[in-house]
């Protein structure tokens, strides 16, 4: 077939080039001069299993008491007059219920892992290099009830086949010597050893080389405005670039535009519960000999992510639900830095933090919408909200799978409407 994908961040990349190994004639149509550009350029680097708690749990609503009204708040609810974060936010609630909670960390974890997996095969098959990390995810806890939720949480995941064990603070210091002036702080922690880290910008871009090497052809630069229909099926797609607006036309279609895929479906009929939760991040460029953590670290109070990525230290995480706003809040940023040096007093850092803002596509469970919509020619990739790096491979892999017509392996809900 002729697919056309739209969107060139990890998820849309990793989906061009499954297509194109499965056979299919790809083109991926983007609005940035290059790809990963955007919610893939600046994030926390953690291909994360151990993060499939997800935040619709019955222990986050008296955590939301407890940050309301503060400006740096882990998670950050702006009201706006806007009908599609009302709803969201009402299935939002329905999601904590606990059911709930067990089935979608069922899904994510399904998916996760068997992602994990897609792209260890894919790093050795094509000898990536994108300042990979193999040596775990340790979750470290300043709050014993928090730590207390989270050996629960722990618990549940280890059914569903996950590697995450709770250590004590002995432990976390061994696994992560520089955590040392952090001792008085910690309470404990989880540990996952086969989660890893790494860049996902330069993965994007050096997958998105491959990916040109296999044919498949990128299309920088042309602004998606549309989707036209015809009866049960896409008729094509109008964008707008420098040399004015084009249709562009396939066999078939994939939407892979993060939090902007809501509003190029809705015209259309497609409804997707996916509203935009605003992350942050820092970059810290580390003096020779800084003692800074080679192990990936969540910080579950504060809900950051620290991740080495060669001679960076990458610091991320929070959500903050403005809608599309994409400005810069200097409380929040400096919130990153704050938490940094009060885990890591020692830590040396060469010029100023690089600081960034993303616009993760949240769906209230946070398991992701991938497979066939409601016509019959549009596949969905898109609703991955904190994990895009994480289950970027298995998505793409599995909708690849099932856009060739044969079943993926996760047990996942996927799309087949």
């Amino acid at each position: 077939m002729r697919v056309l994908v739209l969107g060139a961040g990890v998820v849309g990349t990793t989906s061009a080039w499954y297509l194109a190994r499965a056979g299919h004639q790809v083109t991926v149509v983007d609005r940035q001069p290059v790809a990963g550009n955007e919610t893939s350029f600046a994030n926390g680097g953690q291909i994360s299993v151990s993060h499939a708690e997800p935040w619709a749990n019955p222990h986050i609503l008296p955590r939301v008491l407890k940050w309301l009204g503060r400006e740096d708040a882990p998670l950050l609810w702006r009201w706006r007059a806007d009908p599609a974060q009302l709803a969201w936010g009402l299935r939002f609630l329905a999601e904590c219920l606990p059911g709930r909670t067990r089935r979608n960390i069922a899904a994510i974890v399904a998916m996760a892992l068997y992602s994990r997996g897609r792209l260890q095969a894919l790093r050795e098959e094509l000898g990536l290099q994108y300042d990979h990390l193999e040596r775990g995810i340790l979750h470290i806890y300043t709050d014993r009830e928090e730590l207390s939720a989270a050996i629960r949480a722990a618990r549940v995941m280890r059914q569903f086949g996950l590697d995450r064990d709770t250590v004590d603070v002995d432990k976390c210091l061994s696994i992560e010597p520089a955590l040392a002036g952090a001792r008085h702080l910690l309470v404990g922690g989880d540990y996952t050893r086969s989660d890893e880290s790494g860049d996902a910008n330069k993965f994007t871009h050096a997958l998105a080389e491959h990916a040109k090497g296999a044919g498949v052809d990128f299309r920088f630069g042309l602004t998606v405005e549309r989707i036209a229909t015809g009866g049960s099926k896409i008729a094509g797609v109008l964008a707008q670039g420098d040399g004015g607006a084009e249709l562009l036309t396939a066999d078939a279609y994939v939407v892979a535009l993060g939090s902007y895929s809501p509003l190029l479906l809705k015209p259309i009929g497609v409804r997707l519960p996916v509203y935009p939760a605003k992350g942050y991040s820092a970059t810290l460029t580390l003096a020779e000999g800084s003692p800074a953590p080679t192990v990936s670290l969540t910080d579950d109070e504060r809900k950051l992510v620290f991740s080495r990525l060669g001679n960076r230290l990458r610091i991320a995480g929070t959500a903050e639900f403005n809608g599309y706003n994409l400005e810069l809040n200097p409380v929040r940023c400096q919130a990153l830095i704050d938490r940094t040096r009060q885990l890591f007093p020692r830590l040396e850092i060469v010029g100023e933090p690089t600081l960034w803002c993303g616009l993760r596509p949240a769906t209230p469970s946070n398991v992701p919408y991938i497979g066939q919509a409601r016509y019959r020619n549009l596949w969905l990739n898109t609703g991955h909200g904190t994990l895009g790096w994480t289950m970027a491979c298995g998505s793409a892999a599995s909708l690849a799978e099932m856009m060739s017509g044969t079943r993926p392996d996760p047990d996942f809900p996927f799309l087949r409407c």
